[in-house]
């Protein structure tokens, strides 16, 4: 079978049709903004409730630091946004459809996922440590996916540095300098603004350094999730392994077809050592009976 006959290669019939979003960036999309409508409708049905009141109940506060069953703030507070100022979700949205998508393509959609809510949490936890430590009161809330969006930033610079981005749709900078500018505003501000504004600077700063350490420490989320379970089992039961000569082989075709449709689905990087020690037998088998054909006239 050719790789252009497989499933996951055919184009789809054109025509209107109705579904969900088949990439995590629209999904992440579709999510927060309909967060941010029911955040902005609520009031009108339900008088007695305030504007931002399901934002309020999203947002990860100070106290939440020291009370475990507070911690589900650390990830809600990345899907609500300010209900009064459009230009909140906007901004972050608008970042994340432009320079996500090129990320996701490159990393795989499970693989953006994991690493997506990893920079929500870990930002969330690095502000309020900080701000904790700053004396600030419990009642404190942020709230906005800014952290992951400046992440995400971050990661696109990192692997696209020379690729040219027009700064406020008009000034044209190569993507390493967005991404020099964008840390050292949120530096800037996190030096002399983090207690007078509204601005949660020290989450950006952790957003891009998580995306820092993700890129240079070449991590797997998905590969590390993946594997937890078998390596939790492994601890209970000896290291041994079996090998039965008279064992067949498993089928080379259809192993390599596998793992053609997984690199599609979730991108290179969720490869497992394993699969691509397949995929150099495959070639090499695959070179050496090339050559080994004989031309017939």
């Amino acid at each position: 079978m050719g790789i252009y006959d497989r499933d996951y290669y055919r184009e789809e019939r054109p025509g209107l049709s109705l579904r969900a979003p088949q990439t995590i960036i629209g999904a992440l999309i579709a999510v927060n903004v309909a967060i941010w409508l029911i955040n902005g409708l609520l009031p009108l049905f339900i008088t007695s409730l305030d504007v931002g009141w399901l934002s309020d109940r999203m947002a990860v506060h100070v106290g939440a630091l020291l009370r475990p069953w507070l911690w589900w703030q650390y990830l809600t507070y990345g899907f609500a946004h300010s209900p009064v100022n459009f230009q909140h979700i906007l901004f972050n949205m608008l970042g994340l459809f432009l320079l996500g998508r090129d990320v996701e393509s490159l990393y795989g959609r499970r693989e953006f996922l994991r690493v997506y809510l990893a920079m929500v949490v870990f930002a969330a936890v690095v502000w309020n440590v900080a701000t904790k430590l700053r004396g600030a009161p419990d009642d404190i809330m942020a709230y906005g996916a800014s952290g992951a969006i400046a992440g995400v930033v971050i990661l696109y610079a990192l692997n696209f540095p020379h690729r040219t981005l027009l700064l406020f749709f008009v000034f044209p900078i190569p993507a390493w300098l967005l991404g020099v500018l964008l840390v050292g505003m949120d530096m800037y501000g996190a030096m002399g603004r983090e207690g007078s504004s509204n601005v949660a600077y020290a989450m950006h700063l952790a957003g891009a350094a998580f995306a820092v350490i993700y890129f240079h420490q070449r991590w797997n989320l998905t590969r590390l999730t993946d594997d937890l379970p078998a390596r939790l089992r492994s601890w209970n039961r000896p290291k041994l392994r079996v090998h039965r000569p008279d064992e067949p082989e498993p089928d080379l075709g259809m192993e390599v077809d596998r793992i053609l449709e997984k690199i599609y689905r979730e991108g290179e990087a969720g490869l497992t050592a394993k699969e691509r020690r397949t995929l150099e037998t495959a070639s090499k088998e695959y070179q050496r009976k090339g050559k080994g054909m004989t031309k017939h006239e």
